[in-house]
């Protein structure tokens, strides 16, 4: 059984490294690897703060900041959280870091981690990717969100939370338009290609630990279901 999950960088490293989380994070993966001697993950980390703050500051040095540049900034940090995740997974992950999921090989070993590939989407597209070629049903994408709303509650106080959305529902939601560091539930792009091979994505809080293993159980859980 393979489960493939997008594990936001704002949920690895906000601003600096979480710590706590990974540690707490990687004691949970080896419960379920434990439990299941078939059990495989797949990660597929995100850039978080430090992709965030590096584009930022490009965009106000440069007077003519582009955009594949500032993605390629993402991409970059995508790989050093990963990197971070690979390690702290010790024997459990043996396969370098995939930074092209067009090209993966056969999965060798318990987990694999894999980060950002090349401008024009974020690191969800790769685990929408990673997913189609491993034949997952699903992804879980852990975020800073614990659910899906109708807007964005930042900006409007009437926004409520959604249970379960269609792929049509949900990208007239997010758009088509990806921008580097924008920040949405989940990707346009990676939306986009869900919805063509009848993807299941799961969004929820990445921090509730205890409801990420109600997920990857098969209990009922807090988040918003999307699907053909």
């Amino acid at each position: 059984m393979i489960t493939v999950i997008s594990l936001g960088g704002s949920i690895v490293a906000p601003d600096g490294v979480d710590e706590q989380f990974l540690k707490d994070f990687v004691s949970l993966i080896g419960e379920f690897l434990r439990e299941d001697e078939k059990r495989r993950f797949i990660l597929v980390v995100g850039g978080g703060g430090p992709a965030r703050a590096w584009q930022q500051s490009y965009r106000r040095i440069s007077t003519t900041a582009a955009a594949e540049e500032a993605d390629w900034i993402g991409v970059m940090a995508t790989r050093l959280n990963a990197q971070l995740v690979k390690a702290v997974m010790g024997e459990w992950c043996i396969q370098e870091v995939v930074t092209d999921p067009s090209r993966v090989g056969p999965l060798v070993g318990r987990v694999l981690v894999a980060a950002g590939w090349k401008p024009g989407f974020s690191s969800d597209y790769d685990a929408v990717l990673l997913a189609e070629r491993f034949q997952a049903d699903k992804v879980i994408n852990l975020s800073n969100i614990e659910q899906v709303c109708s807007d964005d509650p930042r900006t409007n106080p009437e926004a409520k939370p959604l249970i379960a959305l269609s792929w049509a529902e949900f990208r007239t939601l997010v758009g088509d338009e990806w921008v580097p560091g924008k920040n949405v539930p989940f990707d346009p792009v990676a939306s986009r290609h869900g919805a063509k091979i009848g993807l299941t994505v799961i969004c929820a809080g990445g921090r509730n630990l205890e409801n990420l293993k109600k997920i990857l159980r098969g209990e009922a859980f807090l988040g918003t279901t999307i699907g053909p």
